[in-house]
């Protein structure tokens, strides 16, 4: 079998991957990426956080990105019936870009991926990886190439990001429960066919729209414009509610866009023209997100839910911590992994995690809502919802808990 010695393989080249490889690339470290796909490939989590143009200019990829013609992004809004709540994500407490995008995944990450190459970066496309030992000097990865031909990498280290495949965690039997209820997510690309020049005051292209069920507000739906004139259109809920719809995601989805009036109307003369998708139980955490020897980015790690948006924006924060920490491990250097990647990482987790449980439980949904919001304290939440969830000058980032549940008493009243 062929063995070859490299400082860093990285488990994928979605946004973490190639943002990861880009940065360790331009730090002289000798890295390979391998990913099981070629791209173009589709892939969920379509309306990123102005807080990611930050690190994708980091990697030098801010031209490539904002010459792909993708459709332009400044903010959220939210709608319950005859309320109406939008975030304006320029107008936010913490500093950095307040725009972004909203992308189809299958040519925004082969833009990334196909950056990273231009940038000297080894992607191995239809290599899988198929076992890996981790041992106190190295890791020995077992590799499967185009052809099912096995080969050997022996690693100084290694970063999964590998997304929903979740590689690591299941090879190392890291996985375990992530806390929060399991729920179903069903969703398809639709040709919107929104009819701009009509007079629509609850509907901006150029923000991410979250519709709550009129009945169960622990139901939503996700619509994200695009600039083709499609929109990627789903809907979140637990299991057992999808269950009385029957079993065509399509049809089920259809369904329920049509129990939210407004929702139903905006999308009145849609066309339904792909089949429809569904992950169930998707939620992960795991016990360890990072060892001298590996570190687990983004969604490999753990995955919260997908009503903010802030899966991107993990993975590429995590690629980030990931990448100086390995410098400095590669310079001769100890790393406390704990205390330089796990605990960093997880304070805009956690952060982003308050905000989710707030969402479901309701208390945020009272304060998105709240027609006499303070401006300062709308700025801050605002700050969080585009995606600067580790800013810590920010109270609602700092103590997000206590803070979210006096603002929400303060909004329930």
């Amino acid at each position: 079998m062929k063995s070859e010695k490299r400082q860093v393989v990285i488990i994928g080249a979605g946004p973490s991957g190639s943002i990861a490889a880009s940065l360790l690339k331009q730090k002289g470290l000798d890295i390979v990426v391998i990913e099981k796909e070629v791209f173009p490939r589709f892939s969920i989590g379509e309306s990123l956080l102005p807080a990611c143009m930050e690190l994708i200019e980091l990697a030098g990829m801010e031209d490539a990105v904002a010459a792909a013609g993708f459709q332009y992004k400044d903010g959220a809004a939210f709608r319950l019936g005859n309320q109406y709540q939008e975030f304006n994500f320029e107008d936010k407490f913490t500093e950095g870009p307040g725009t972004t995008f909203q992308v189809q995944r299958a040519n925004f990450d082969k833009v990334l991926a196909d950056e990273a190459q231009k940038q000297g970066v080894e992607i191995r496309f239809l290599h899988e990886l198929q076992s890996i030992e981790v041992l106190d000097e190295c890791s020995i990865l077992s590799v499967t190439n185009e052809l099912g031909e096995m080969y050997q990498i022996d690693a100084d280290f290694v970063l999964d990001a590998s997304g929903f495949g979740r590689v690591l965690p299941k090879l190392l039997a890291l996985e375990t429960p992530s806390g929060l209820p399991p729920r179903q997510a069903i969703f398809t690309h639709i040709e919107d066919n929104i009819d701009s020049s009509l007079n629509k005051p609850y509907y901006d292209r150029n923000k991410i729209l979250v519709t709550v069920h009129p009945d169960n507000r622990d139901v939503w739906y996700w619509l994200i414009p695009f600039a083709n004139g499609c929109c990627s259109l789903g809907v979140v809920g637990e299991p057992e509610i999808f269950e009385r719809y029957g079993d065509d995601n399509l049809s089920v989805l259809k369904k329920m866009v049509g129990e939210a009036p407004e929702l139903a109307e905006l999308l009145s003369n849609a066309a339904f023209v792909n089949d429809a998708n569904a992950i169930v139980g998707y939620s992960a955490n795991v016990s360890t997100l990072a060892t001298k020897r590996f570190a687990l980015l983004g969604n490999a790690g753990e995955f919260l839910d997908p009503v903010f948006s802030s899966g991107v924006t993990i993975a590429m924060k995590s690629a980030k911590l990931a990448a100086d920490c390995v410098e400095k491990q590669c310079l001769g250097h100890i790393v406390d992994w704990d205390m330089e990647y796990s605990n960093p990482l997880k304070i805009g987790v956690d952060a982003f995690r308050t905000y989710v449980d707030g969402w479901y439980s309701g208390k945020l949904q009272h304060v998105i809502f709240y027609e006499n919001a303070n401006p300062r304290i709308k700025q801050m939440i605002c700050a969080i919802l585009a995606g600067y969830a580790w800013d810590t000058n920010n109270p609602y980032v700092k103590e997000s808990d206590k803070r979210l549940n006096t603002l929400a008493e303060i909004c329930s009243d």
